[in-house]
């Protein structure tokens, strides 16, 4: 930020008191981001040590423009130093990609050729102005993976002994070689990390960069106070349960003295119309925690709270909390954060699984697994903010972080979307190689929990933290861990890891990690008793591969490569077991036959995944709250893949997240696989009376074989089985189901339709690995590849351009069944797909003469868009 305007905005607000009693004199904290504006280069370039580069004025002519966060990589891909990884196989292009392939490059050493053996340096410079005369400067690097040497004007204020670990947040007083009014000169030295180090890894879900993402890759910036400074302001929120009438704040900050001698200080805070404050005597260099409690200060028990709830359960009400210090009259350091009133707690069920409650209420969590970028690059707010919507547009509430810790932007917006969070530590890498930790990790792993957890605790969607992943930790670190936790007064539920094995400090998890993480087929939930079938809480659980729309395919693989599967496609698949997707595969074509290639491939595989997906968030809404939980691994992917996602990188909805979207409607009518039960799930806060259920069994050639319609109301988060389909004699092989569901007032709310065989999905539970259940025989449902053709026509879009939602009506004006329709929005000028996209309905059927009215939203367009719409049997209509 320039000079300038960095002065006249502090100028600005230090005329702004609100919420805080104002002081006798106010300096609002300076923040200079180091965000854009740096050069790297390799220790191997430079011969020079860090006091001549860390020196105003150090010439870089021959460096790489590099912004932070980021990697060194990912700065080189973004000057065009290399081609685009995140095609073909472009990745193993990179000089020092010579990993097996398939393999954890984590848990191996960096190759001695590679240019990433050495370190590499970022420089910045930076002014200060001189209204920071007489301040304290603070530096503060919230991300560096793995290791680094710092230095400041010349001076080295941090050695690569000191600075080891990816999450944890550095901050150094600079005062003292900061120059005012003038340049200043910051350059850090990066190492990669080793298979040693607690390190940012990738497992098995997709390919590791050559330089491991050594870099900087959290925020970088400059700030100031007074002889006081005010850091980690915390607000702990309990509730009166069951009335919620009441709600006992406690209020927290951290204050530290940065000067050589004694301060007195006064601490006052605001919350809205609440107002405390309390002394504070501080000794030189001393730290210490200032604590405001409900029973001393009554003004903190706060009459009828407005709530934080998930999203469906109610709003995501939040409050503001300015809390300020002052030395002498005069405001040292002020801060302000944002947090809900809410309160989670969790407990084991009388069958030992794992039930979360907010504010009281029982909750069933459905999310998936995040990924975040492959080469580190924060997501831009509209990507981030069309994720997210993503997750609510197919009705779930919740998304897992495992050990990639996002920037504070996702938080912020998780925050206001009212989408839980569940962060916590990787897998499968020394995070969990205890008996290999060394002197630095029992430092670094304790310090990166804490400096985590400080700046998380004030989020009202964070609702658990898991303190290890796939098996808990060992005693010792274990009981660090919770230490901390006590220490820090984190207020949400723990557990020990995402698997079932217990803490051998905290006891029992509640929660299994049994698989499946390969294909199984819609039967498996409601049939699987032991494994990941829908009872208890499955923190990573899924049908495996999800390959993209032919779209996507042809985007992401050249074109001499897009059929037969082959390498490439392998290389854009997993890790590990999931190093190609023969599993998928073999499903694809033994349900819906042999494809003809990479078109008619696509198209079944959405099929799969539709199915396959809506049956296992099905399976776990019907069985609640003997299930408790279900995290579909994954939600996303780190860059363009055949595994493990409900939309694609390219942000792309495919079949798996339209059945997921179905499966998880607010007011829902569903078919069960194992007693052909039509069951009602009712994912809203409110009872729902009158509601007509009728459900009809259709042959191949769409006669109709059983119908029945009968009355039900469902209580608040409630499921009720309304009847059950009988066994028909006589039925072709393939048939279908058709459920409807109507209001009280007639309204359809609910709709579905189901693909089945008179030859049942046999499964050999004996051979059950961890990853999946193979099928012994797969249902026939090959008789959809050849299915009468028909037409379809489609309404011009009733909006025009400049606008966000379009409804459009698509009818089905031939004589056979329209399966699996598929709308696409198209821009007309340049004939692409506009993405994001939100249907409120895709992938779905139509009877001969049946029409559908339905809306789509976008972001808004110059052009008029025009839809298409595709049947497995139709040509595409427009």
């Amino acid at each position: 930020m320039p000079l300038m305007r960095q002065i006249l905005l502090r100028v600005g607000l230090a005329a702004l008191t609100v919420g805080l009693a104002a002081s006798t004199s106010v300096a609002e904290p300076l923040r200079i981001p180091l965000d854009a504006g740096w050069a790297i280069q390799s220790s191997a370039s430079v011969k020079l040590h860090g006091e001549a580069i860390s020196r105003p004025g150090f010439q870089t002519q021959g460096w790489h423009a590099a912004s932070v966060p980021g990697t060194i990589v990912g700065a080189l891909v973004e000057s065009g130093r290399y081609p685009d990884p995140y095609t073909a196989m472009n990745l193993r292009a990179i000089p020092g990609t010579t990993y097996p392939i398939g393999e954890q490059f984590a848990l191996l050493p960096m190759p001695s050729d590679s240019p990433y053996s050495v370190s590499w340096w970022y420089r910045r410079e930076f002014d200060l102005p001189a209204a920071t005369r007489d301040r304290t400067i603070w530096l503060n690097l919230d991300g560096i993976n793995y290791r680094a040497n710092i230095w400041v004007n010349g001076v080295r204020i941090a050695t690569s002994d000191g600075v080891a670990g990816a999450f944890r947040r550095y901050e150094f007083d600079i005062t003292r070689v900061a120059r005012r009014s003038a340049t200043n000169a910051l350059a850090v030295e990066v190492f990669a990390p080793a298979p040693r180090d607690l390190a940012i890894t990738w497992v098995d879900w997709n390919p590791t960069p050559p330089d491991k993402n050594m870099g900087l890759w959290g925020d970088a910036y400059v700030r100031d106070s007074g002889p006081a400074a005010l850091r980690h302001p915390h607000v702990i929120t309990r509730l009166d349960v069951p009335s919620l009438d009441v709600a006992h704040l406690t209020v927290t900050a951290e204050v530290w003295n940065a000067t050589d001698s004694p301060v007195n200080a006064t601490v006052r805070g605001a919350i809205e119309a609440l107002r405390f404050s309390q002394p504070v005597a501080l000794a030189p260099r001393e730290r210490k925690t200032v604590r405001f409690l409900p029973a001393d200060t009554p003004q903190l028990n706060v009459q009828r709270p407005r709530l934080w709830w998930p999203y469906r359960m109610g709003e995501q009400q939040q409050y503001s909390l300015s809390i300020a210090v002052d030395v002498n009259g005069t405001e040292s350091d002020r801060a302000d954060v944002r947090f809900g009133i809410n309160e989670f707690t969790s407990e084991l069920t009388a069958k030992g699984h794992r039930l979360f409650r907010v504010n009281g209420k029982p909750i069933l969590i459905r999310g998936g697994g995040w990924a975040s970028d492959m080469l580190l690059r924060p997501k831009s707010p509209a990507r981030l903010e069309a994720e997210f919507r993503y997750v609510k547009e197919m009705g779930l509430n919740t998304i897992r972080t495992e050990g990639k810790l996002e920037t504070d932007a996702f938080y912020d917006l998780a925050d206001r979307e009212g989408i839980l969070i569940m962060p916590g530590w990787c897998c499968c890498d020394q995070w969990e190689l205890w008996d290999k930790w060394d002197a630095e990790n029992y430092t670094a792993g304790p310090a990166s929990l804490r400096d985590q957890l400080l700046r998380l605790r004030n989020h009202p969607s964070i609702f658990v933290w898991l303190n290890g992943s796939d098996k808990p930790p060992i005693a010792p670190i274990e009981q660090r861990y919770l230490d901390i936790e006590r220490e820090l007064e984190w207020s949400r539920p723990t557990l020990s890891s995402a698997a079932e094995a217990p803490g051998p400090v905290s006891g029992p998890s509640g929660v299994k990690m049994r698989g499946p993480y390969d294909y199984v087929p819609p039967s498996y939930w409601l049939t699987d008793t032991g494994h990941g079938g829908a009872f208890g809480f499955s923190p990573e659980i899924g049908p495996g591969a999800a390959v993209p729309p032919i779209e996507s395919l042809t985007r992401m693989l050249p074109p001499d490569h897009l059929w037969p599967i082959d390498e490439v496609w392998n290389f854009h698949a997993g890790g590990g077991q999931f190093k190609d997707i023969k599993v998928f595969t073999s499903a694809v074509e033994g349900r819906y036959g042999k494809a003809d290639g990479v078109v008619d491939f696509a198209r079944k595989a959405q099929a799969l995944a539709y199915e396959a997906e809506r049956a296992m968030f099905e399976g776990y809404a019907r069985n609640k709250y003997t299930s408790t939980g279900v995290i579909q691994w994954m939600l996303n992917n780190a860059w363009p893949s055949m595994i493990w996602h409900l939309y694609d990188y390219y942000l792309r909805p495919g079949g798996g997240y339209y059945g997921t979207k179905k499966a998880c409607e607010p007011l829902h009518v569903q078919y069960s696989y194992d007693d052909r039960s039509v069951v009602v799930v009712n994912d809203t806060p409110a009872e729902v009376k009158g509601l007509k259920v009728t459900a009809t069994v259709l042959g191949l050639d769409l006669a109709q074989r059983f119908t029945r319609e009968a009355s039900i109301d469902i209580s608040a988060d409630g499921v009720g089985r309304v009847f059950d389909i009988p066994a028909i004699a006589g039925l072709t092989t393939t048939y279908f189901v058709r459920l409807a569901l109507h209001d009280s007032g007639g309204r359809l709310v609910s709709r579905n339709f189901y693909w089945l065989s008179t030859e049942d999905d046999e499964l050999d539970w004996q051979k059950t690995e961890w990853y999946y259940t193979p099928t012994k025989r797969h249902a026939d449902l090959t008789a959809l590849a050849q299915l009468p053709e028909t037409t379809l026509s489609v309404s011009p879009p009733a909006d025009g351009a400049g606008t966000t939602a379009i409804r459009v009506t698509v009818a089905n004006t031939g004589r056979a069944l329209a399966f699996q329709v598929h709308l696409e929005l198209i821009d007309p000028a340049t004939g692409a797909e506009i993405l994001p996209v939100y249907w409120d309905d895709n992938y779905f059927e139509l009877l001969p003469g049946e029409a559908r009215r339905i809306s789509v939203s976008t972001a808004r367009t110059a052009v008029r868009p025009r839809v298409t719409a595709e049947a497995w049997n139709s040509a595409p209509a427009r």
